[in-house]
């Protein structure tokens, strides 16, 4: 175990002190087995009654589970409230009532207490996972031990649990996960853009945007903030950080030949500003980008056939993403949509893309959110599922088109996820004659 987990132990820091989990995913079980190694007595809720102790692992018999309604009286003891990542806690007001806030941290925050290494941390609306696993490349190629994980991969509690030495833990970091952190804190912090999203969790863009900039809170003068230019209106006059600040956009410095798009531009230039701070030279970064392929359901072609491009960027969950996506094709685009709505201006989103979009095709949900006013600029179908909206989209499609599947929602109408939905317009695609 590392010096931190060895002090919280010797100091009894936590030890028999009530906490409570909530959530049993990964993140929720790796917190849950780190407090039980501080020695602290673990509670894990789940409103899911489905959840049984075969779910806790090696916990079983170890941690008290509760499952169902989320209660009062499952919180009011607690010296320490750990929230996995997506709960929301504004929410859950009610049952916390009483706590003092500094006792509801997020996985994040609990974990960050016993980080050793330099923290890269990456944010945003849309790029962060491409823009996370490309700097761990770069880092990676140039010598440097990384972890590589938060928001994607692994949980950084269950870094902290494998106590393995690196030189620079990399972060790709949600809203969720910065919203309840008090002392978490980067030495490179990069905020790669912000557009409306998840506004079915947070009470409105001023409560998302705060808490992205939770990131930067903590960074002092020896610290480096990374901020896209876009956010200079945004952001001025707020006084949110005391780091150094530094200001990156789409360049031309880099052949970048399997990421295309101005957004990957600005993504590749942030990747190699955040590495920069490592020591890494800009020869060295320019052959990784350059080497560097797309990661799955990440506005990855897929196939053509009859000189139609097929294209899955299911991970596409808001209206900005799908603008960056149809911006990268200089082809007409026939555009699939349809999933959980999370909020966004559509008729706005419809006169971006206007002059590429030639045919939408809903599938799924949010019917109603969208058909309305993007009929107004498109011709637009609606099928119940992908498939159907596939075959019809491939019926009308011409040589030359591309058909792009990025939802601009949530896939939990009919999917596990977006990489379960991306798959599903894989095998779609490939059934076509």
């Amino acid at each position: 175990m590392n010096n931190s987990v060895r002090n919280f132990i010797e100091q009894k820091t936590l030890t028999d002190k009530v906490c409570v989990v909530v959530g049993v995913g990964k993140s929720g079980l790796a917190a849950a087995r780190l407090l039980t190694v501080v020695g602290a007595r673990v509670r894990i809720v789940d409103r899911n009654e489905a959840v049984t102790e075969d779910k806790l692992g090696e916990l079983a018999g170890k941690v008290e589970l509760i499952t169902g309604p989320h209660k009062k009286e499952h919180f009011s003891d607690a010296d320490l409230v750990v929230f996995s990542p997506g709960v929301p806690v504004p929410k859950l007001a009610d049952v916390l009532e009483g706590l003092p806030t500094e006792r509801i941290v997020s996985e994040l925050e609990f974990a960050s207490w016993f980080i050793e290494a330099p923290i890269l941390a990456i944010t945003g609306t849309n790029g962060k996972t491409t823009t996370t696993t490309l700097v761990s490349q770069i880092l990676e190629d140039a010598g440097r031990k990384v972890f590589t994980g938060g928001n994607i991969g692994t949980p950084l509690c269950q870094h902290v649990l494998d106590n393995e030495a690196v030189d620079v833990v990399i972060l790709e970091v949600s809203s969720f996960q910065l919203q309840n952190c008090m002392t978490f804190k980067p030495h490179v912090g990069v905020f790669l853009n912000f557009a409306p999203d998840h506004l079915d969790y947070h009470a409105d863009m001023d409560e998302y945007l705060d808490a992205k900039l939770m990131l930067f809170q903590r960074m002092t003068g020896e610290d480096t903030a990374l901020l896209h230019d876009s956010l200079r209106n945004t952001l001025k006059d707020r006084g949110f950080t005391n780091a150094h600040i530094e200001w990156f956009g789409p360049e031309d410095r880099f052949e970048i030949p399997y990421l295309p798009g101005e957004h990957n531009r600005s993504n590749a230039e942030a990747a190699w500003q955040a590495a920069k701070q490592f020591g890494v030279t800009e020869a060295q970064a320019a052959e990784t980008i350059r080497n560097f392929k797309p990661l799955a359901h990440r506005i990855e072609p897929v196939g053509e056939k009859n000189g139609v491009l097929y294209v899955d960027d299911s991970k596409a969950t808001t209206l900005d993403s799908v603008v960056a996506a149809v911006r990268t094709y200089d082809r007409p685009i026939r555009l699939l949509m349809g999933g959980v709505w999370k909020g966004g201006d559509v008729e706005a989103f419809a006169q971006e893309v206007k002059d590429r979009v030639v045919h939408v095709g809903l599938f799924g949900g949010s019917r109603d959110i969208l058909e309305a006013p993007l009929s107004q600029v498109f011709p637009v179908s609606w099928d119940e599922t992908l498939e159907d909206a596939v075959n019809r989209l491939a019926e009308a499609a011409v040589e030359g088109d591309v058909i792009l599947l990025s939802p601009a929602t949530a896939s939990f109408d009919q999917y596990d996820s977006y990489v379960h939905r991306g798959n599903d317009f894989k095998q779609a695609v490939e059934a076509l004659s």
